[in-house]
């Protein structure tokens, strides 16, 4: 069933959790995401976006998504991941997307403002909410690249108040010490910026890059506003990995179908692990500021 609103965000915000946002790149990627929802019990969101669109088709990832989520008897929403481009915003959301993020973290505060309200007008006849970011995370979406953040270019608590009254957004990705992908450099989250940014906006926070994040630091994280958390490094490489041990049994045969279903299930496997270390160690505890 399709997930609209940011009722399960809130709730997830509210007791200490969050929902995962797993990047979908092909038929395989919908359905593995879509199992692990379903063997979980619990509100994902697939986030069928604009770096994947270039490799599967626009039309044809919508169509894949929108679909694994309305017949699954999973609440899933469908997210439109990292769009700098409005007329992209707008295909996705007359489309029937739950969800979109506009990606103005590029722009200068001006003009990410006001990127991000026309954003926020157009989702608004759509009844979907919006995500934007505040912020420069570094790394590559798609790539693992050893990536550091630079303090410099973490989210400013004052700035995200500002940005958040002025668009009208209704959640928050932050930079705070998270890189894209997997990094041989330890991440370790800038948690007190993280709880100043909670104490000054009134909406949910999401956290980008947090493939192979100690869960210390992410349950530190769920402690101070984060109720969405993007994974996507995690499930490639799980993906990868399963076509690599496979493809030995399978090129005999020409066997196609084995390497896709075990990517499938290392998807839903990597998901379902993802799923559980966002709950907290003690649901109900006091959240920290």
């Amino acid at each position: 069933m399709l997930l609209h609103g940011t009722d399960a965000l809130k709730e997830a915000a509210a007791a200490g959790h969050a929902l995962a946002g797993f990047v979908a790149y092909n038929l395989e990627t919908v359905q593995g995401i879509t199992a692990a929802a379903e063997e979980a019990g619990r509100p994902v969101v697939i986030q069928a976006g604009s770096s994947p669109f270039k490799h599967a088709g626009r039309e044809a990832l919508m169509r894949l998504a929108l679909d694994a989520a309305a017949r699954s008897v999973a609440p899933l929403g469908v997210h439109l991941d990292h769009s700098r481009d409005l007329d992209e915003i707008t295909a996705c959301l007359e489309a029937g997307y739950t969800s979109v993020m506009v990606d103005g973290s590029h722009l200068p505060f001006a003009e990410n403002i006001a990127l991000t309200k026309e954003a926020v007008r157009r989702a608004r006849d759509h009844g979907a909410w919006v995500e934007a970011e505040l912020g420069a995370l570094p790394g590559d979406e798609d790539v693992s690249t050893d990536a550091v953040a630079q303090a410099a270019a973490m989210t400013d608590p004052q700035q995200a108040a500002e940005f958040v009254a002025a668009t009208g957004v209704d959640t928050l990705a932050v930079a705070v010490g998270n890189v894209h992908g997997f990094t041989k450099h330890p991440v370790r989250l800038d948690l007190e910026r993280l709880a100043a940014i909670h104490q000054s906006v009134p909406v949910p926070l999401v956290l980008h890059g947090a493939s192979g994040l100690p869960v210390e630091e992410l349950h530190g994280a769920l402690a101070r506003g984060v109720s969405k958390v993007n994974v996507n490094a995690e499930l490639r490489r799980a993906y990868l990995e399963a076509v690599r041990v496979t493809l030995p049994s399978a090129l005999p045969g020409s066997d196609v179908v084995s390497l896709w279903a075990a990517g499938r299930d290392a998807v839903r496997d990597a998901a379902l692990e993802v799923i559980g270390r966002l709950s907290p160690p003690h649901r109900g505890g006091k959240r920290m500021t």
